[in-house]
């Protein structure tokens, strides 16, 4: 290590640790009145907000809750869920944001393997809890969230509902220093394989990757996410990286949030029109559900900004916002990256054009955000050159990346391998340095001798006049090796067939874009495409349906 010039300190300098309770400190100093609102249900204010984190950290030390102990949630998007994401970490424990549509075996495996100690749950998961009680092992005691004057009965050994608690706790926690690297919340990745993997970060870690999110959505003027002025909705779930961290970011700055509990599309939209919501993140598949409803068709969404991410952004999506007025960003991370790498960065000269001619640069990955390092690499760790054709894997570097997964150190060192965080998505990188993903390294399809880009082949698919979404993978084929297979879902109303997508993507074959063996020889019109339970394009599913 270099050795460099470091001067004493003073003997009373206070050397002050990156912990998540000072993200709370300026809120309320500047918007001590803004409210936070739960969807049509209830709302206070962040003078109300920090009064109910320092009640819910007493009680919780009521329960018997100790630093270094894990406290779950199991609930919908709520405030609530944002005192926890305050009040369980400032203690000194650690929060574990359940996935509440994994598998029940799976939910019984996140709380042991977590070994939590007490877990927080809602009316409407109570009975997935009751049937697998006798499998969690580590739990000590439950605390019931309800949306109705009473909690309902349970079996479940529980010490109250959480209103009750909080209103008989005292207003007043003192909230210790500790280590800033100290664990602050932990959640498990939903792979495609095996048991699901514990991702874990630190105060520090979430102090940084708040500050740098703040000036990423904050500070350019042609990217006006997150401002003063700005309301904040989430419609990704608060159990999924924190809801891509954004609700540590918007509690600092003291914007009004509104949480809209379940994801009901049709509620999403009232929600926006009633609050004149400016600022949203969804994977594509969220999107595409709000865009089909009714509600919509009379929305003024001129000002709604929304960051999408968890899937690649389709040129089809993004003009279809584009006609609805929707300013649509990509975003891109994994749940290891806690999450944000890179996001568009849009430029005056880009928003000199109509909305609708923005597209090419709006779904292209973006360059990576402050304190980010990405490389792209060949499979022997090279880099490959940054000319927007050479194609390698993702690496990153910042300050905020999980360290290992919980429990399993030699996933942790391969996922680490070299260095450098492998994120395992291939894509190319121009010279200004802007990224644009081209797949995962899983997905891609080797046809003929030559490799395939399912997402390339989903956008293009995506462009057809007719259809809501695509995914595309590769199936055996004896002669191909490879062949690519679409599953397409139409807009209500359209009709369209395998001639009809195939027509389509012969224009791009016959100017260059794609190869003639791209076009697949094989569509299945569907009304849904299966999802993983954070809503992404589950393609290792479809293979094994069809293969």
């Amino acid at each position: 290590m270099v050795q460099t010039k470091i001067l004493p300190a003073a003997d009373n300098a206070y050397e002050y640790p990156l912990l998540i309770k000072q993200l709370l400190l300026s809120g309320p100093r500047y918007s001590p009145d803004q409210e936070i609102v739960y969807a049509n249900r209830s709302q206070y204010t962040y003078t109300d907000l920090v009064e109910r984190i320092h009640r819910l950290a007493n009680a919780l030390t009521d329960a018997g809750v100790k630093p270094g102990d894990t406290v779950a949630v199991m609930d919908w998007d709520t405030p609530r869920y944002l005192e926890c994401f305050f009040a369980i970490p400032m203690i000194g424990a650690i929060l574990h944001t359940i996935n509440v549509r994994l598998s029940p075996e799976q939910i019984v495996y996140t709380i042991n393997h977590a070994e939590d100690d007490v877990v927080l749950v809602h009316d409407d998961f109570i009975p997935l809890l009751e049937s697998v009680r006798g499998d969690i092992k580590t739990v000590k005691t439950y605390i019931q969230l309800t949306d109705e004057k009473t909690a309902k009965d349970t079996t479940l050994d529980t010490i109250g509902d959480y209103e009750t608690l909080l209103a008989e706790a005292s207003t007043e926690f003192e909230f210790p220093d500790f280590d800033e690297n100290s664990v602050a919340t932990t959640f498990y990745t939903t792979g495609t394989t095996g048991n699901p993997k514990g991702v874990f970060f630190s105060h520090r870690q979430l102090v940084l990757h708040t500050l740098a999110m703040t000036g990423s959505l904050s500070v350019y003027d042609e990217m006006p996410l997150l401002r003063s002025s700005s309301v904040y909705m989430p419609v990704t779930p608060m159990f999924h990286v924190h809801a891509w961290g954004v609700p540590y970011a918007a509690t600092m700055m003291g914007i009004k949030q509104v949480y809209p509990g379940r994801y009901e599309p049709e509620l999403l939209v009232e929600l926006i029109k009633e609050h004149k919501v400016s600022f949203s993140h969804c994977v594509p598949t969220v999107m595409q559900m709000m865009m089909g409803t009714e509600a919509i068709k009379t929305a003024d969404l001129s000002n709604w900004h929304v960051l999408i991410g968890g899937s690649a952004m389709t040129k089809g999506l993004c003009d279809a916002g584009a006609k609805l007025g929707i300013r649509m960003y990509s975003g891109y991370g994994m749940s290891e990256t806690c999450p944000l790498l890179s996001a568009t960065h849009l430029k005056p000269e880009d928003l000199e054009l109509p909305l609708e001619q923005q597209t090419a640069k709006r779904i292209k990955t973006g360059i990576a955000v402050p304190m980010v390092e990405l490389e792209i690499v060949d499979t022997s760790g090279n880099p490959v050159a940054h000319d927007g054709e050479a194609k390698g894997e993702i690496v990153a570097r910042a300050p905020w990346l999980t360290q290992s997964y919980i429990k399993e150190p030699e996933k942790g060192e391969e996922l680490w391998e070299g260095g450098w965080l492998h994120t395992g998505d291939v894509a190319s990188m121009e010279p200004d340095n802007t990224l644009t993903i081209k797949d995962r390294i899983k997905d891609v399809i080797k046809t003929g001798g030559e490799w395939l880009s399912s997402l390339d082949l989903e956008n293009l698919i995506s462009q057809h006049s007719a259809v809501a979404s695509a995914a595309v993978v590769g199936i055996r084929d004896e002669k191909w090796g490879e062949r690519p297979y679409a599953l397409v879902t139409l807009k209500p109303g359209e009709q369209a067939t395998l001639e009809d997508i195939q027509n389509h993507l012969q224009q791009y074959v016959d100017n260059g874009e794609i190869n003639k063996w791209a076009i697949p020889s094989q569509i299945d019109f569907v009304d849904d495409i299966p999802k993983t339970s954070v809503g992404k394009i589950n393609k290792k599913l479809i293979r094994d349906q069809i293969q």
